[in-house]
């Protein structure tokens, strides 16, 4: 049962939890105590207020250079933090870009967890219109956002912003959604469980439900430090595939500049001096496919907190492209669909630790569709065609764990 209380608070009791990034130790006895949403409508900063609510709830994170005090096993846990493409282009005064395709889901939603040691970690809400768990799952033929045409052209349009000396780079995403019936989360959890998703797992309001299998960090908070891990580059995870992006100057030359951007986002919050790259242009793999990742990290500024966190590097800056306003201004122009679920944050946030994955690869359900998100960054040097072809690389393993029967249910 839900409980609705003032100022768009829900309070959900008895739910286990699969959050991204929730600490592995206490999962299966936490329970929601509070939950809040934004929307556009509802006014106000949503980085303030998402703050101000998780420290009447237990969680203070007005200053993240603070330690921790002992983690309590029966008191409050931490939160589950989720931060649209859209919510993150609004904290920066940058255009919101075209409306979510799924508007039951909201912009922002914090859900504060507690420890129960009774609770049951199979007890899940459903989706709007979803069946009980263990249901049937159907789901039909995608609807994409726009054709392969189209993408490419949005592409050429980027190239043209660059050498008119618009932009460097601008990550360009489309969107596809399906219809579906009976029970997402089962399919949603197959998504989350792919191979390399450092940030699997799933969130769940009324209404809406997201699944994400997120090989990249967005920001991490960890023993001092601010930490993001920004991915650009792929390439088919064979032997060729490997050596391809490792010899590309295209793709290198993409990476350093986002790895430039990122290190900018985290001075703006960090200690003076203390931003350094510990690790530039690691190949890892995804699913199937090869991905170059880089690790920027810098020690946290006394008196930082949440909300200023959450300006300074949302969106994140892999798939905006830089300079970063400028980028948002060209992809609000070009996107014919709103990145909804994509392109945001999601993870865990509790006192002395925070962390949150980018939401690549990630789906969404509202009561009748599935959506997917997919792209990439442009460049220059970007090939029209081969950037379509990459866009549905990355989101042909999202599609198969969405699979379900060819034939929809009988309905009685």
């Amino acid at each position: 049962m839900r409980v609705d209380g003032p100022d768009g608070v829900e309070t959900l009791p008895g739910l286990g939890v699969d959050v991204p990034g929730a600490p592995a130790d206490c999962r299966r006895t936490l329970v929601e105590r509070a939950r809040w949403q934004w929307r556009p409508a509802n006014g106000g900063d949503p980085a303030a207020r998402a703050e101000e609510f998780l420290a009447a709830h237990g969680l203070p994170l007005h200053d993240l250079a603070r330690p921790a005090s002992r983690h309590d096993p029966t008191g409050v846990c931490g939160a589950a933090l989720y931060v649209s493409a859209a919510a993150g282009a609004a904290l920066i005064g940058a255009p919101p870009g075209a409306a979510n395709p799924a508007p039951a889901l909201p912009e922002m939603a914090v859900v504060v967890y507690g420890h129960d040691p009774a609770a049951v970690a199979s007890s899940r809400p459903t989706a709007a219109g979803a069946t009980a768990p263990g249901a049937h799952w159907w789901r039909g033929d995608w609807a994409e956002s726009w054709t392969p045409r189209q993408h490419a052209d949005a592409v050429t349009a980027v190239r043209a912003a660059i050498g008119r000396g618009d932009v460097y780079q601008v990550n360009v995403v489309g969107h596809a959604a399906a219809r579906y019936s009976g029970d997402p989360l089962p399919a949603l959890r197959r998504l989350a469980a792919l191979p390399g998703a450092r940030y699997g797992g799933t969130l769940t309001g009324a209404g809406w439900a997201i699944g994400c299998a997120s090989p990249e960090t967005l920001v991490e908070l960890a023993d001092g430090r601010l930490i993001t891990r920004p991915i650009k580059g792929t390439r088919p995870a064979t032997a060729a595939g490997r050596a391809a992006l490792l010899a590309s100057v295209k793709e290198r030359a993409e990476h350093v500049m986002i790895v430039d951007l990122e290190r900018n986002d985290l001075a703006r919050v960090a200690r003076t001096g203390s931003v350094r790259v510990d690790e530039l242009f690691a190949v890892r793999r995804w699913c199937d496919l090869w991905q170059a990742e880089s690790t920027v990290s810098a020690a946290v500024a006394d008196g930082l907190g949440l909300a200023d966190l959450l300006r300074a590097v949302c969106p994140g800056g892999s798939v905006t492209g830089a300079p970063k306003l400028a980028a948002l201004d060209r992809i609000a122009a070009l996107e014919p669909v709103g990145r909804g679920a994509s392109m945001g944050a999601l993870g865990w946030v509790a006192p002395g630790r925070i962390d949150l994955g980018l939401t690549i690869r990630t789906a969404a359900v509202d009561g009748d569709r599935v959506h997917v998100w997919a792209g990439g960054g442009i460049t220059w040097g970007s090939d029209p065609d081969a950037e379509v072809a990459e866009a549905a690389a990355k989101a042909a393993p999202l599609r198969a764990a969405l699979a379900g029967p060819r034939t929809p249910p009988t309905r009685p």
